[in-house]
């Protein structure tokens, strides 16, 4: 199999779930990609070929579905985790952004202190969608003054134009697996 068919066929592995969390929404759940030991390791070695060559310090996620893959990625890096919450999900001194959502406002928050300015860092999450909690974590570590060298996702929906909303506001963007026009 060429990579580009182990990619389509890890992209098939992703569940679309009609109509949730509301009728039109055509949810992409990556958790039938998690139960397959097989591709999920594909995934993370893709991934880690990525990432092994970059001068990362820190991989920073955000809440928390998939904090466990990326914390997965971290460990093959050999480098640290750090968590990006919702509000009032961590213990310590907080900073935090607020964000727009289709319904209203949100809230992320991460350590004061779980980074010091100059740490480099791969700023992940599982779904490029609406894109309103990346930026709002990429507005979060550029206060802390951390430097984002990319924005990395399992899966983009282009339909959606975020991928290049991010890339205009200079950020680098990786998605491994895009669902376009669907």
């Amino acid at each position: 199999m060429t990579t580009d068919e182990k990619k389509e066929y890890l992209k098939s592995t992703i569940r679309t779930v009609p109509n949730w969390p509301k009728d039109g929404i055509m949810f992409r759940d990556i958790t039938t990609l998690l139960k397959d030991a097989w591709w999920f390791k594909y995934m993370m070695e893709l991934l880690f070929v990525r990432y092994k060559s970059m001068k990362l310090d820190y991989i920073v996620g955000i809440e928390s579905r998939w904090f466990i893959m990326w914390s997965a990625l971290a460990q093959m890096l050999g480098i640290w985790f750090i968590p990006i919450r919702k509000k009032w999900k961590l213990p310590a001194e907080v900073i935090a952004e607020e964000y727009d959502l289709e319904y209203g406002k949100d809230k992320i928050e991460i350590h004061r202190d779980a980074l010091k300015p100059g740490d480099k860092v791969l700023l992940v999450d599982d779904l490029l969608a609406t894109g309103w909690t990346m930026l709002a974590a990429c507005n979060l570590v550029k206060k802390l003054e951390w430097e984002i060298l990319e924005c990395c996702f399992v899966v983009d929906l282009p339909d959606l134009w975020w991928k290049k909303k991010l890339e205009a506001a200079w950020y680098a963007v990786f998605t491994l697996v895009e669902f376009e026009g669907e």
